[in-house]
């Protein structure tokens, strides 16, 4: 039993509250900040008070974008790091989900070398491979496309290891019972395994969403026709003005903006993100 104590609840308390402060003022300078007019920049001081000019700067960014920082309207930014999110998250559950099930339940010469092949690949990030990967993607013809964007990002070691330790705690007798049953292996895959694994993907695909969409670096190197632009490098691009003061009002005005799906994607896959990373029985 667990002791009632109140100065340690209240201990934790002041502990929670103080780290939701820490993480939601940034946040909370970057909405005021979105509110006003350029000029209250000038001083170097930032409000911390909201201002008038929310809706202007918002409809702003949303319509005719920072020509002078060479920013597309931000409506066609966020598509493209919406497509891109979803290809990525939705391409690296398809490929794990199934390289695991092969890796598990089928019995092929160095099974176990593929894995820890597969594996291995944990330790090679983009950022280490990125010069033979941009060079791949550049003789393939796929700079300014969504192919170009997603598929180098798209296989997930994480994903399959993590699909891998969900097969290996399946009975083994829901395999023979499906045997028995007449189901072949795909018919086990999708009628079985993919309704237990529901939500360990939610889990996953929440994770893999917000991964798809801050990706900064590879999206700025293969991407110099506005059109593909992705929200967060457009952001950069914002930021970094030549010969000029950066218009830090709607600088902001597009963080928040591009804050909002993957709260969303949180927010609504909460209970199944909550319970795919607690769920330990089958």
């Amino acid at each position: 039993m667990v002791e009632d104590r109140p100065f340690l609840n209240f201990l934790a308390h002041a502990v929670l509250i103080l780290g939701v402060v820490v993480v939601a003022f940034p946040v909370y300078l970057a909405l005021i900040a979105s509110t006003h007019t350029a000029q209250a920049f000038s001083s170097g001081v930032i409000p911390l008070l909201p201002g008038a000019e929310m809706a202007n700067n918002y409809m702003t960014m949303l319509g005719t974008g920072m020509s002078s920082s060479g920013a597309p309207p931000l409506g066609g930014m966020m598509l493209n790091s919406l497509i891109m999110a979803l290809i990525i998250s939705l391409g690296k559950i398809v490929i794990s989900i199934t390289s695991a099930f092969a890796i598990v339940y089928f019995r092929f010469p160095f099974r176990n070398l593929a894995f820890w092949a597969i594996f291995v690949t944990l330790m090679l990030p983009v950022e280490v491979r990125i010069v033979p990967t941009f060079k791949v993607v550049a003789d393939l013809g796929m700079l300014n496309s969504y192919a170009g964007l997603s598929v180098p990002l798209i296989a997930s070691a994480t994903a399959t290891f993590l699909f891998r330790q969900v097969f290996l705690t399946i009975p083994d007798e829901m395999l023979e019972a499906a045997r028995i049953d007449g189901a072949g292996p795909m018919k086990f895959f999708r009628d079985i395994l993919i309704p237990l694994s529901r939500t360990n993907i939610a889990a996953l695909f929440v994770i893999l969403f917000i991964y798809g969409w801050n990706q900064y670096l590879w999206p700025l190197l293969i991407t110099t026709d506005d059109r593909f632009y992705t929200v967060v490098a457009g952001i950069k691009r914002m930021a970094e003005v030549a010969d000029a003061v950066p218009q830090w009002n709607f600088v902001m005005a597009a963080v928040m903006l591009a804050m909002l799906p993957p709260v969303l994607v949180v927010i609504f896959m909460q209970r199944l993100f909550v319970k795919g990373l607690t769920e330990t029985e089958k």
